[in-house]
């Protein structure tokens, strides 16, 4: 049974040839952006297949939750890069693509010949984007890098110290999935460049240098200045205090962002006392009394229901939330009305939930074209499109 769906809309990349041989979460999940957009994204996976086919619930083997969060839109085809037979058929891909996609640290990769130097003389328009752990030339190059490594060294981990009281990971694959974010973007740019210049060129994105700058957006503070002028990290972001606020039945996120917020949500809260000073009431008065200010706010809010605080707050166009659960998402009023969730039958796996792309084109819209491939169901389809049939791919 083919594992496609009815939504063929050509993206951006239509037309886009990508050779996807990331595993994990940071390299497939790229590839997922770049096959939403259209592109013909291979995934060219060993013969045990990307370790996540085995990770989180299944109903079939090699069918991971994991996997199928961060496969749709891509082929599988199944190549023993270890035989000179299948790497001589990846060089017959190689030359007809235009971007490989690879998280092999620097010697292995080597000795599977994936270097630039050599690929380009294959194929000069090749875009050969590398992902990586860290930058090359630092003592860091060419180590092993996971999520919970880069949180650590970046900062990230110990930014949440403040509020937990000891360091801790973001729980969530920030780091990965910031990196695909980047990388998925730098291979366009590199896709562009060539449009303009017939050139193809190496990119590489590293996780380390990509969260580090990430965070500094906010966190690098008065280190911005030579000599600085205050410490790094952004106070109002990093105190203890910022949190969704318990009220009398659950937490309600609340966020009066300037001095008209404040006016409005004193006067509702039947705190009118409080208009007259100037800590609560002007932008310089609160930042220099976070704690005093979100501890008053905290005391406030606890003394009703979430639904009354929700009405207020919108009835007063004071910026506020719901504090959803995972599981809330599912049924989330608003993502219900702009189709955020896919309901697609999968071939094996039954009925799949899938989010759709966030980004909306009017010309040319993102789709889910294909639903996540089972290990090597695209072999023989793709080596035969590809003009390789005669080729034997020993796995």
């Amino acid at each position: 049974m083919e594992n496609t769906n009815e939504d063929t809309g050509s993206g951006p990349l239509e037309g886009v040839r990508v050779l996807d041989l990331s595993t994990v979460v940071l390299g497939p999940m790229t590839g997922q952006y770049l096959g939403d957009m259209g592109a013909d994204v291979v995934k060219v996976e060993a013969p045990g297949g990307d370790i996540t086919r085995t990770i989180g619930p299944r109903r079939s083997e090699g069918m991971g939750a994991l996997f199928l969060a961060n496969n749709r839109n891509k082929r599988s085809i199944v190549l023993d890069l270890k035989t000179p037979a299948d790497r001589h058929v990846l060089d017959g891909l190689i030359r007809q693509s235009d971007v490989l996609l690879h998280s092999i640290r620097g010697a292995a990769a080597e000795r599977l010949g994936l270097s630039y130097a050599r690929l380009s003389s294959i194929n000069p328009r090749l875009i050969f984007c590398h992902l990586l752990g860290f930058a090359e030339g630092g003592p860091y190059s060419g180590s092993p890098a996971y999520d919970d490594i880069v949180q650590s060294l970046s900062g990230l981990a110990m930014l949440q110290k403040i509020a937990a009281g000891q360091p801790r990971y973001v729980p969530s694959i920030i780091a990965d999935k910031i990196t695909g974010v980047h990388a998925a973007y730098a291979i366009a740019l590199a896709l562009f460049h060539r449009q303009r210049t017939g050139r193809g060129q190496q990119v590489s994105v590293p996780m380390l240098e990509t969260l580090v700058a990430f965070i500094s957006a906010e966190h690098l503070g008065g280190c911005i200045f030579e000599p600085p002028e205050g410490e790094m990290g952004y106070e109002p972001i990093r105190h203890g205090m910022r949190r969704p606020f318990p009220t009398s039945d659950g937490y309600i996120c609340f966020l009066p962002y300037n001095d008209a917020n404040w006016h409005r949500f004193l006067t509702i809260a039947g705190r009118s006392d409080l208009l007259a000073d100037r800590r609560f009431t002007t932008q310089a008065g609160r930042q220099a009394n976070l704690g005093l200010i979100w501890r008053e706010a905290a005391e406030i809010l606890s003394t009703r229901s979430s639904a009354e605080w929700m009405t207020l707050l919108k009835g007063s166009d004071i910026p506020h939330a719901a504090v959803n659960d995972l599981e809330d998402l599912l049924d989330d009023p608003h993502l219900e009305a702009t189709g955020f969730w896919q309901m697609l039958p999968h071939p094996t796996e039954g009925l799949m939930r899938l989010p759709s792309s966030p980004l909306t084109f009017s010309d040319s819209p993102a789709s889910i074209r294909r639903l996540p491939p089972r290990l090597g169901e695209h072999t023989r389809e793709v080596l035969a499109e590809w003009g390789l049939a005669s080729a034997e791919a020993s796995s």
